[in-house]
């Protein structure tokens, strides 16, 4: 894996600001490392803190013409996933630098893997459940059996490592 890039997308939902941790055991697992957040998850994240972290800036906007191309996502966790983001990136909207880069993914045949963080009165609307069928149709892997998570839990209680473990199996590592 040593050289693989993984880009973590990390969106507005509570646990956001603990994705560090996330970032640390993708690394500890030989990953590099680029995040891409939601605009509204910068209010959420460290970003001077993650950019340390990973070596690399925070990407949330498309970069201009005369900016260099960050490296190519071999991967792609997404978490937290809200509503919102997973709703959005079934129906193939790109109306965020994040969206752009899940839209093209899967037709890239790049794994990704959705850790989503909805509230159960969003995991039961019909639009979700669609969209997590339509995003596992497209080989995405959507882990919605974890449930919804209450915004009360502890920071620990978000599973982070369950995102990495489903990408080494989706990976066949």
């Amino acid at each position: 894996m040593i050289g693989e890039t993984l880009y973590v997308v990390v969106c507005a939902a509570w646990p956001a600001g603990d994705v560090g941790r996330l970032v640390g055991m993708a690394q500890d697992e030989g990953w590099e490392v680029q995040v891409v957040a939601t605009p509204a998850a910068l209010d959420f994240v460290d970003v001077a803190e993650l950019e340390r972290q990973t070596g690399r800036p925070v990407r949330s906007r498309y970069r201009k013409p005369d900016e260099p191309k960050p490296p190519r996502a071999d991967a792609i966790v997404v978490a937290p996933a809200t509503f919102n983001t997973v709703n959005k990136f079934a129906q193939g909207i790109a109306d965020t630098y994040a969206l752009g880069v899940l839209a093209e993914a899967p037709g890239l045949g790049i794994p990704v893997v959705v850790l989503p963080c909805v509230n159960s009165a969003l995991a039961a609307r019909g639009a979700y459940r669609r969209s997590v069928a339509e995003l596992r149709a497209d080989g995405v892997r959507v882990l919605a059996d974890l449930g919804p998570l209450a915004e009360d839990a502890p920071a620990d209680a978000f599973p982070w490592k369950r995102a990495l473990t489903e990408l080494a199996e989706l990976l066949d590592r």
